[in-house]
């Protein structure tokens, strides 16, 4: 698997909710932050977003929105409209002027992310992913929300499973279209993957997390000199290489913790330690208690 696949398996999107969202007229409605993914897709019309302090941004038909993490914001037919406060629900909605066909429609929903990893991982993705159908063909991830919403409204055998492969691919659909297309990326896991030197990094300790990397070895591999790789990896992903080595280490122990499939012994050696003893040291260190206690409490559901 490739880093940005890794990274969305260790989310483990589920529990999907969606909803037809429409209006007509003058509108405008704001919620809470809420730290769930929210998404939508405009099918008619067109609406304004505005995500915490930022400047809105118009999404007309066709345009795609994935808030990996849903801050507070506002949606409007225009800007300086009144805004109402809503709180979430998986009723569909209508907004404004409740006489007459509907001039703006979408699709919208939320999901959730296994929260364990989700601070480490949403802190890789940018804080809010546009797809628009002016620089994209969005069909594919409107053809996904549509399976969505069907398989949500049914109760047919395997409905979990399949909601859950959906939310993958929706995810790796709308994140490669933005570290494909999008100039002014983050730093971030996008914009290392879209730097070919980096890229090449990622890849290789993602796929040999147990080995003991060390920054020169992966600035040889990158083709750079051993400071300007590290300056440089810094810049785009946003820590140290071996920093960022540890924090994908203890996200992946915390995983395997969260689910009881292995020995203390055997998941330090997966992740590239020594002994047990060794891990249990960093990992208390990063995650501020021991294995064992973060597995058992994982198991009673806290």
């Amino acid at each position: 698997m490739d880093p940005l696949s890794d990274v969305i398996a260790l989310l483990r999107p589920s529990a999907v909710l969606s909803k037809p969202i429409t209006g007509r007229g003058d509108w405008g409605v704001c919620y809470a932050a809420y730290g769930q993914p929210g998404f939508a897709i405009v099918l008619a019309g067109q609406c304004w977003l505005a995500v915490g302090a930022e400047e809105p941004v118009l999404f007309g038909r066709g345009d795609f929105v994935l808030l990996p993490a849903t801050p507070a914001f506002a949606l409007f037919s225009r800007p300086g409209v009144a805004c109402a406060f809503h709180e979430p629900s998986d009723r569909a909605v209508h907004h404004g002027n409740s006489d007459g066909e509907s001039d703006f429609r979408a699709l919208g929903g939320s999901f959730r992310i296994d929260p364990v990893n989700a601070p480490v991982l949403l802190a890789l993705l940018p804080a809010i992913i546009h797809v628009r159908s002016a620089d994209s063909d969005t069909g594919r991830l409107c053809g996904i929300v549509d399976l969505l919403m069907d398989e949500c409204g049914a109760d047919r055998p395997g409905r979990d499973m399949i909601l859950e492969r959906l939310l993958e691919v929706m995810l790796v659909e709308c994140l490669r279209w933005r570290s494909l297309v999008d100039d002014a990326l983050p730093a971030g896991l996008l914009a290392g993957m879209r730097d070919p030197a980096l890229a090449k990094v990622l890849r290789a300790m993602h796929a040999n997390v147990r080995a003991g990397w060390t920054v020169a070895e992966l600035a040889t591999l990158a083709g750079m000199s051993r400071s300007a790789f590290a300056a440089r990896f810094a810049e785009i992903l946003g820590c140290a290489p071996i920093e960022y080595l540890a924090r994908w280490r203890m996200a992946l122990a915390q995983d395997a913790l969260s689910r009881g499939q292995q020995s203390l012994e055997r998941l330090a050696e997966e992740m590239g330690y020594e002994s047990a003893s060794a891990f249990s040291t960093a990992f208390r260190r990063r995650v501020g208690t021991s294995p064992g206690l973060f597995a058992r409490s994982r198991r009673s559901g806290r």
